[in-house]
């Protein structure tokens, strides 16, 4: 149409107008008559409940092996102490051998059928969980070290792939927010896997099962369930998603052309992913998750242990997990909005991070937690507090920093892969030999939360200094960026701190 015409020879004519993202998309609204407001409230509306529906799903199927721990699984097999840590450790490493691949795939087949079928396959493998048999010698344990690696390949796929997803939809000031909502289905997996577990243990004896397998059977085929239904509520990329009209397309495409590179029609190119390799950035985004990591899933893992441990019963203790989880989903959408709102995300990590380390000083001087098992659930509290609002926001930043399309791909999938290497290394920290204060397992925890501190603050200073020193030698004109684009290199892109 002639209006898009002008508007595009304006936008690129940017020596006589300069157009900034805003203004852009300002004039594409007037245009195709959209309120940017509505769009994006319908965009949230179709995408987030349905990958965050998925992610819940997912952080259920990995950490109700806690819950189910308590409820006799451990004895069930004949596992010892150290085959069930083995196992933990199994899931990690499928998790992360197949990332990186996992998002090439993505990009080549598409959310619509990729994501439903990754969550349909780990909903069979999670609901194989309830079957594993004891017959003699090693059976048991042989099939709960296949089963938790092969849940571990299969869920390695959702979450970095979302997060591309999500920044193939929106702005780079927009994905913030709606990643860490995302994450927080994990706090709420917790809350839920807590209920559900305190239910389903009352299930022992049905069908001649004991609770344990009710727990991964019944989780299991809600996710197969949900999984079937994500054909439809799963979104393709907005070249091809039916819930926009062409003029909402049109809109998305204009608004994102002036904001990044996401509606480049980018082919897949080796080159890209070495980009990725070879960027010091995107290392340190991969350090700022791997000192998160450990505590998040020796915290998801363990917890109920840790909470049992300080005098309660199983049941009990399956409840006590609710609160902290509920805290840490609540204080994880109101990081996400309040650094959105100062456009800062490296103060607040720290921040996160520093109340998170609050908790495990409280959890290792308490000298006696059976005398006062208070002070130490009120430790659990902060860890809580402070790891799951920071883990959001560290996982949302290179969405938001990296430039490129396959570049970025990579970079999400680098940083969840070299991350989760905490976790493999922190599901052998906590041995039944330690309870009930857990020393080595929170001082690990401990010393990691120090050291993303300091991640964080390097990052955050690399990356003022580099906004700085191109603010110095060029001046900008925000224009449509067409042309001969360098990704995150050129000298217009200005990182997200």
């Amino acid at each position: 149409m002639d209006a898009e015409k002008s508007l595009d020879n304006a936008s690129h004519s940017h020596e006589k107008t300069p157009s900034t993202p805003d203004s852009i998309s300002e004039d594409y609204a007037a245009t195709y008559g959209i309120s940017e407001k509505s769009l994006l409230r319908k965009l949230d509306r179709h995408l987030l409940p349905g990958v965050c529906t998925l992610y819940l799903l997912s952080f259920l199927d990995r950490s109700n092996v806690a819950n189910a721990k308590l409820d006799g699984l451990d004895a069930d097999l004949h596992m010892t102490g150290d085959q069930y840590l083995t196992g933990l450790t199994l899931f990690f490493i499928g998790y992360i051998l197949f990332e990186v691949p996992w998002n090439l795939v993505l990009k080549r087949i598409g959310p619509k059928i990729w994501l439903p079928s990754v969550t349909l396959i780990w909903g069979i493998v999670a609901t194989l969980q309830g079957v594993v048999v004891y017959n003699g010698g090693q059976t048991g344990v042989a099939g709960f070290f296949v089963v938790r690696f092969f849940l571990g390949v299969t869920e390695g796929a959702l979450f970095p792939g979302v997060v591309f997803y999500l920044s193939m939809w929106y702005k780079r000031a927009e994905r913030q927010y709606r990643i860490a909502l995302f994450f927080s289905a994990a706090s709420l997996a917790g809350a839920f896997g807590g209920i559900l577990a305190y239910g389903i243990g009352y299930m022992k004896g049905v069908a001649g099962l004991n609770g344990w397998r009710w727990i991964f059977i019944i989780e299991g085929i809600l996710t197969c369930v949900i999984a079937v239904g994500g054909y439809w509520f799963i979104a393709d990329w907005p070249a091809r998603a039916r819930f926009v009209n062409e003029d909402e397309r049109a809109f998305i495409n204009a608004r994102l052309k002036a904001d990044s590179d996401a509606t480049q029609d980018e082919a897949f190119n080796w080159t890209n992913v070495w980009h990725a390799l070879k960027d010091p950035k995107v290392w340190l985004y991969c350090a700022c998750y791997h000192t998160l990591s450990l505590p998040l899933y020796t915290l998801s893992l363990f917890l109920p242990s840790i909470i049992a441990a300080l005098g309660y019963k199983a049941s009990s203790a399956q409840l006590l997990t609710i609160p902290p989880y509920a805290l840490a989903t609540t204080l994880t959408v109101i990081y996400a909005i309040v650094s959105e709102r100062y456009h800062r995300r490296g103060p607040f990590i720290m921040t996160s991070a520093a109340t998170a380390i609050i908790g495990y000083i409280i959890l290792l001087t308490n000298t006696d937690p059976h005398k006062r098992p208070g002070v130490s659930y009120a430790g659990v509290f902060f860890a809580a507090a402070g790891i799951y609002p920071a883990v959001a926001l560290t996982l949302s930043w290179p969405a938001m920093n990296v430039s490129g399309q396959t570049k970025r791909a990579t970079a999400n999938a680098l940083q969840i892969t070299i991350g989760n290497l905490g976790a493999v290394i922190g599901t052998q920290l906590y041995r039944a030999e330690n309870t009930p204060r857990y020393i080595v397992g929170h001082s690990v925890a401990l010393a990691y939360l120090c050291g993303n501190i300091c991640v964080v603050g390097i990052l955050w200073f690399v990356l003022k200094r580099i906004n700085t020193r191109r603010d110095a030698t060029e001046a900008i004109s925000r224009e449509v960026w067409d042309g001969q684009w360098r990704g995150d290199e050129d000298t217009r892109w200005r990182f997200t701190l």
